[in-house]
């Protein structure tokens, strides 16, 4: 866990995202910074986390060294109406009014599940990211994006909604990175090949 909030000297607009979180349904790792210049960065969880309510009992769970714009949001469950209805009003969420059993309240949508960010994945400006999606390590997400699939490793989505564009690298590589994991590694093993990530040189991370 962070212990500083803010990543550079005079620099309010960038957070360390898991020092500003509080609630225990969202996880983040180390190092993954949000930057926000229109609103508050420590307000991530009220303007950037949304229909996010207790009674689904989802998590948001972002991985290590992620890069997120301004804007970007997570879209839980309870903004999916359900499509199981005739209608599209949310009849059960208003149990009162209509003598509904308020145990039923979460038939009003669809439960697609938590929303998971692997590491090292960077999400553009105003990207949305929707209830149920698993975004694999070192994707990108472009900006205004709307994410309603799972995306691959290394893979850069763009578009409403999001499709693949390309790879970011080959499969061999890929899959080295997959198995390197560089994310996890003690900040001297970092410092000690920065060199070689900065400048695209896999071969040196295996040495």
């Amino acid at each position: 866990m962070m212990s500083k909030i803010y990543p550079r000297t005079g620099d309010r607009q960038t957070v360390y995202l898991n020092a500003v979180v509080k609630d225990p349904s969202i996880e983040v790792g180390d190092y993954t910074i949000y930057n926000d210049f229109v609103a508050d960065p420590l307000l991530f969880e009220r303007n950037n986390v949304l229909y996010h309510y207790p009674v689904n009992h989802e998590r948001l769970i972002i991985g290590k060294f992620c890069s997120i714009a301004c804007g970007a949001k997570f879209l839980f469950n309870c903004a999916n109406h359900t499509l199981k209805s005739l209608s599209t009003y949310t009849f059960p969420l208003f149990y009162e009014e209509w003598g509904l059993e308020k145990s039923n309240v979460a038939a009003a949508w669809d439960n697609k599940g938590d929303i998971v960010v692997g590491n090292d994945v960077w999400i553009g400006y105003e990207a949305v990211i929707m209830a149920g999606v698993h975004i694999g390590n070192g994707a990108i997400i472009a900006a205004r994006a709307v994410v309603t699939k799972d995306v691959p490793p290394y893979t850069i989505v763009g578009g409403v909604p999001a499709r693949p564009i390309r790879k970011r690298f080959d499969e061999a590589t890929i899959q080295q990175l997959e198995s390197l994991q560089w994310w996890n590694w003690t900040s001297q093993q970092l410092r000690q090949h920065l060199p070689d990530i900065i400048n695209g040189n896999v071969a040196g991370l295996s040495v």
